[in-house]
């Protein structure tokens, strides 16, 4: 409940391994409360190769460290919890897997996704995308009134995403956000630090 700042990877843009791990390595150390590793055009051997490094340092900054889809690299990598999307695995058969200390999120976009994913035992959602973004191509922006109505009704800590930047976030706290994910705002940011210093600013 504590954390507000969610940072989901994407090592798509850089000219390195290196680069990208240095990046979100800078991004905890700034102040990201969460890290979700997703990258889907990896193989697992790589989400695995760059998960051992983030694990580490999530560990060491009091972050927590979450894995997209993969249950089976989230058990590997002892993270503390797996994020899911609508098509994914459902939230109780994630659960029969990996017991009640982990912590399990789903992406939600609309308000029978959120009361579901309630119902079913999810520790947290993500709701969005609240702008239209290039990280979801063929996902409509499911808007400010979604954000609105999750504000109201979900009694589970939410996370807005979706094309949240300097640009938006004032208008997605107005609405009732009081916790964000974020993927290029930060991956992508000329000044890390300063940024997530921003955000966090914000959001307290």
């Amino acid at each position: 409940k504590d954390k507000k700042l969610y940072l989901v990877t994407n090592s798509d843009n850089f000219n390195s391994d290196e680069e990208f791990l240095d990046r979100v390595a800078l991004a905890i150390k700034s102040g990201v409360n969460i890290v979700q590793l997703r990258e889907k055009t990896k193989p697992a051997a790589k989400i695995i190769e760059y998960g051992r490094v983030i694990r580490q340092i999530t560990s060491e900054y009091g972050a927590l460290f979450i894995v997209n889809d993969r249950i089976d690299l989230a058990q590997i990598l002892n993270a503390d919890g797996v994020h899911l999307g609508q098509d994914d695995i459902d939230i109780k058969s994630a659960r029969k897997i990996l017991g009640e200390k982990m912590i399990i999120g789903i992406s939600t976009h609309k308000e029978q996704d959120a009361l579901e994913a309630v119902q079913n035992g999810a520790d947290y959602i993500g709701v969005g995308p609240v702008y239209k973004t290039p990280t979801k191509p063929k996902r409509e922006a499911a808007g400010l009134e979604y954000l609105r109505w999750a504000a109201q009704n979900v009694n589970i800590p939410f996370y807005a995403i979706g094309a949240i930047d300097s640009n938006t976030i004032d208008e997605v706290i107005s609405n009732g956000a009081k916790r964000v994910a974020v993927v290029r705002a930060i991956m992508n940011s000329q000044n890390i630090e300063k940024t997530v210093k921003e955000f966090l600013e914000k959001l307290n």
